[in-house]
């Protein structure tokens, strides 16, 4: 039984092997040029002007939440779509009632002023 997963553990391997040759090479051969400007901190092309451990605004993490929620959405409806035919009515009760809570959850948001950038 366990040698079906023999093709699995070679694969495995194999590309184990390979991905660390390919790292090992373009460390050992790859041009070591530092200059001030590659050692310096990078923040959207100019200088920082804050600690890294400055504290973001909370809305950032708001509409980070925001995006995750509907594309999951989105994950959840195409198998949904597809096997619609199969589970039938309860299926599209359920896919409504999950819809409705996503909804309610983006009006709750939308209320709140989450997506307002002052």
């Amino acid at each position: 039984m366990l040698i079906e997963y023999a093709p699995i553990l070679i694969f495995i391997l194999v590309a184990g092997i390979i991905g660390m040759a390919l790292l090992s090479i373009g460390f050992l051969l790859g041009p070591r040029r530092p200059d001030a400007e590659k050692l310096s901190p990078y923040e959207c092309g100019f200088e920082p002007f804050e600690d890294a451990r400055m504290r973001f605004d909370v809305r950032y993490y708001l509409v980070a939440i925001l995006f995750i929620i509907f594309d999951l959405e989105i994950a959840f409806l195409f198998p949904w779509a597809v096997s619609l035919d199969k589970v039938g009515v309860f299926g599209l009760i359920a896919m409504a009632i999950f819809l409705l809570v996503l909804v309610v959850g983006f009006i709750y948001e939308w209320k709140k002023g989450a997506l307002e950038w002052d």
